[in-house]
């Protein structure tokens, strides 16, 4: 799969395109047979299968405050698209001067001189532009203009509801792991690579290993969980948030393995969320969180063990 950062970077061989545009967060079901739609398209047009990507996304560049908890970072995004044999992402920064863009000006830059569009697929409620003017209509306009087609994107029911990113967080929030596989269609996870932490954990007797995530995700609180580190796969508990009662202030996923004693410093983690098993909460010092994670931990190993047999994907 060919990963091409914004318009500069395209190539010849890269252009005529077939087109989606979205934020695809969790790539879930209904993300997954947009693409195939795109990905059916591709030969029956003449272009390459694309999907065009923002970072950040539009809602976190606007008020990252406000904007939802991903489900999943770019580099995971990416995988996920390469495994579902995608043949092109198109990963556009989204700044002032993306952001600038009129309706038209979009079409015509970035759709038609800087992609090559030939087919289009976006949902009929599809807006863009900074004066509010692009939409479904208009692309249908400029397209028997300048020479491209457009597609509505099929709506993906599960249980008579549509499958949806905010759905799945709902989910994720409520612990509700297995819906939200569900819908994703594959488990849930969130990787990264183990850097230096406070060390904190080796005082309480459960050393973690630490990664650092660049934005808010949907999961938060205490899990068991399953990490694939490498060729192996172990079990383990693990926090995700802020750590309130040592003072934390970024979002950090921290996971204690059971039975390990390897240096992990540098190794990228796949992490597995299996049960939830309560809140992050603020203790009344230091002995009572010992005590708490200690808790923590039997309840996900019992959690593990009732799971025998269980297989990390």
């Amino acid at each position: 799969m060919k990963v091409v950062r914004g318009l500069a970077g395209l190539k010849s061989s890269e252009r005529p395109t077939v087109l989606t545009i979205g934020n695809f967060d969790g790539v879930h079901l209904g993300h997954q047979r947009i693409l195939e739609q795109v990905m059916l398209a591709g030969p029956r047009f003449g272009g390459v299968a694309s999907v065009m990507l923002f970072e950040p996304q539009p809602r976190e560049y606007f008020n990252a405050a406000l904007a939802p908890p991903r489900l999943m970072g770019l580099r995971e995004k990416l995988e996920t698209l390469h495994g579902l044999g995608l043949p092109q992402v198109v990963v556009m920064p989204f700044n002032e001067a993306f952001r600038s863009l009129t309706g038209q000006a979009f079409i015509e830059r970035v759709l038609c001189d800087g992609l090559q569009v030939q087919h289009l697929v976006v949902g009929d409620d599809f807006q863009f532009g900074c004066d509010r003017q692009g939409s479904f209509r208009l692309l249908q306009q400029e397209g028997l203009r300048l020479g491209f087609t457009v597609e509505k994107t099929e709506t993906i029911l599960l249980d008579q509801d549509r499958i949806s990113s905010t759905r799945i967080r709902d989910c994720l929030r409520e612990g509700q792991v297995a819906e939200a596989e569900r819908l994703l269609g594959r488990p849930y996870v969130i990787s990264g690579r183990v850097s230096y932490g406070q060390q904190l954990g080796r005082t309480l007797g459960f050393p973690t290993a630490n990664i650092r995530l660049p934005r808010t995700y949907a999961v938060d609180g205490v899990w068991a969980v399953e990490v694939l580190a490498g060729s192996g796969r172990y079990g383990g508990v693990a926090n995700i948030g802020r750590r309130p009662t040592v003072g934390g202030q970024e979002e950090r996923l921290e996971v204690h393995l059971f039975d390990f004693g390897e240096n992990l410093y540098g190794t990228r983690l796949k992490v597995r969320f299996i049960e939830k098993i309560r809140p992050e909460k603020r203790f009344d010092g230091i002995e009572a969180l010992k005590a708490q994670v200690q808790r923590d931990a039997d309840r996900a190993q019992g959690i593990l063990s009732s799971r025998n047999g269980h297989k990390f994907r």
